[in-house]
């Protein structure tokens, strides 16, 4: 089976930390594999509302996702702070890809990396919609 590999932008134009709890540790010992997309979901709230939207409010469409892939790269624990990154690529005319990266705050020791597929959405007609221009505009995509 092939390997999930994501490659990283130079630059994020956002960052925001969360931390671990301990309802966010497996058996393991460790952060659970499936807790980390929900944090990655936090993220990207916080990363839309730095943009004055919500997932259901993007220039008046919502948006969902469509796919997600994660590269697990190191452990982490109970009481570390992960930082998010996160960047808007691959433009397309109903979404996007937001790629993102986790890492321990204090050593900057990388955890995971990822890719979430998200399209746009008319949640009043319950179909995928073209992107939004003043979104597209805002990253000159």
């Amino acid at each position: 089976m092939a390997r999930v590999h994501i490659d990283l932008p130079e630059r994020f134009p956002f960052r925001t930390e969360l931390a671990l709890y301990i309802q966010h540790i497996n058996y393991g010992n460790h952060l659970d594999n499936a807790v980390l997309l929900s944090l990655v979901s936090e993220a990207r709230v916080r990363f839309l509302g730095s943009l004055g939207y919500t997932e259901l409010n993007v220039e008046g469409l919502g948006i969902i996702v469509t796919d997600a892939a994660v590269q697990y790269k190191s452990e982490a624990f109970h009481g570390e702070v992960l930082a998010f990154d996160l960047a808007p690529m691959e433009f397309n005319k109903y979404g996007f890809d937001l790629v993102w990266r986790a890492s321990e705050k204090l050593s900057g020791r990388e955890v995971a990396r990822g890719k979430t597929g998200i399209v746009f959405l008319d949640y009043a007609t319950r179909k995928v919609a073209r992107a939004p221009a003043g979104f597209l505009a805002r990253f000159g995509a």
